[in-house]
């Protein structure tokens, strides 16, 4: 029986084995949490601000290709851990070199090494979740609590950077480097999980999501997709910008303000599924749709005097945002998908839809109208920035109240 893994009983989980996995998220989300959030800001800061809207699209991009060169290859002959390990330590050295292109000379190089390291990183997010929901085998009602960690993570990096005063320095990238390294060592130590076995069907129908497509002949699935994967595009814009536009208004500690966001997401996580059983899907990815209208129309209205309340709410907004939308759109998705066997593919579909396309488009429509503003815009050009994704979310939110019903809960209720 491969270490730390095996049937886990109904007394207990292993005190060390959650301790393990707790710290393995703490670290993969650390990582991430330590440049993307004042990565807007750092790239003004040295004068490639022009191409902020490239470097987030990196992302979406790296989260199709690498999922693809994941499912193709990887996962099916080596075995997770070992992933683990090879793709921090090879991203930490990447994460080095990043700010030796931080000028306005080398912008386009940074920009497609930024690709290469995602290309890395992104299908960790999905290994590290398979490491630890099999590891705990049957139990796993355990995992929200080990995942809560990697929302803490992000937490401290913001602070962290905060507090040193780095959140518009390029060395940013060498405090995760660090850590990606220290991951990539205690990968090593992680429970040696099985690689996926291939379930039928070629590979290719597997990794893209073949059967989970014909989820979409529900209309009440075909409109979520559509709105979840709508609403992603004014979502890149706050991930893209934020950080400039609170820098703009006078706040120093930008990382640690925008680490508010993940807090309130810290709240409201473990509530999702009891307000999920309460009230069903439509209300809660209504408010998530609704609340990501306010926060941007609060930033529309917000700046470094009187106005800085509208800032903090706005950014305390995420974990409404956040919760309400995309981890109940993942039980919404699950209740759909798992009567069906395509769980997996449902899932993998949804973060293609959302993370890939929605934030990709996002990126770049977002690059095109901060390109109509000035080099170092003042609060006032941020403000009118803001009023295009609040007027977009609101829209969208209005589509899904008028389309969407939620059949499902009307059978269960009936």
């Amino acid at each position: 029986m491969a270490e730390g893994v095996g049937p886990v009983t109904d007394r207990s989980v292993d005190g060390s084995l959650t301790a393990r996995l707790s710290a393995l998220m703490f670290m993969q989300f650390f990582i991430w949490g330590a440049w993307q959030v004042t990565l807007g800001l750092v790239m003004q800061t040295v004068g490639i601000g022009n191409l902020i809207g490239n470097a987030f699209s990196m992302g979406p991009i790296a989260s199709i290709v690498g999922s693809l060169l994941l499912g193709m290859v990887a996962v099916r002959y080596v075995a997770p851990r070992m992933l683990m390990v090879i793709l921090h330590l090879v991203g930490g050295v990447l994460l080095y070199l990043l700010p030796t292109l931080l000028t306005p000379e080398k912008g386009g190089t940074f920009v497609w090494l930024l690709l290469g390291y995602m290309i890395l990183y992104m299908p960790t997010v999905g290994l590290a979740n398979t490491i630890a929901l099999k590891s705990f085998g049957d139990r796993t009602d355990n995992f929200p609590f080990v995942r809560a960690f990697g929302t803490i993570g992000w937490i401290a990096a913001g602070l962290i950077i905060g507090w040193a005063g780095l959140s518009a320095s390029p060395k940013i990238f060498w405090v995760a480097a660090v850590v990606s390294i220290a991951l990539g060592v205690y990968s090593f130590t992680l429970p040696a999980v099985e690689a996926d076995k291939p379930q039928g069907g070629s590979v290719l129908a597997q990794v893209f999501c073949v059967e989970a497509f014909g989820l979409m002949r529900q209309k009440s699935f075909l409109i979520f997709i559509l709105c979840a994967t709508l609403i992603s595009v004014p979502l890149a814009m706050y991930y893209a910008y934020a950080s400039p536009y609170v820098g703009a208004a006078g706040i120093e500690n930008v990382s640690g303000t925008l680490a508010i966001g993940q807090m309130s997401e810290l709240v409201f996580m473990f509530s999702m599924p009891w307000l999920y059983r309460r009230f069903g899907v439509k209300p809660l990815l209504l408010v998530g749709m609704a609340a990501w209208a306010l926060r941007y129309a609060l930033f529309a209205i917000g700046d470094g005097g009187s106005g800085l309340w509208a800032i903090y709410l706005g950014v305390a907004l995420h974990g409404v945002c956040y919760d309400f939308f995309f981890v109940a759109g993942a039980i919404y998705v699950g209740t759909i998908a798992t009567p069906k066997g395509v769980n997996a593919q449902a899932q993998g579909m949804l973060t293609l839809f959302t993370y890939g396309v929605g934030m990709l488009l996002g990126s770049q429509i977002g690059a095109m109208i901060y390109a109509q503003l000035p080099a170092t815009p003042t609060i006032a050009d941020w403000q009118g920035m803001w009023i295009y994704p609040a007027v977009a979310a609101a829209a969208i939110a209005l589509l899904f109240q008028f389309t969407f019903r939620d059949d499902r809960r009307k059978e269960t209720l009936a």
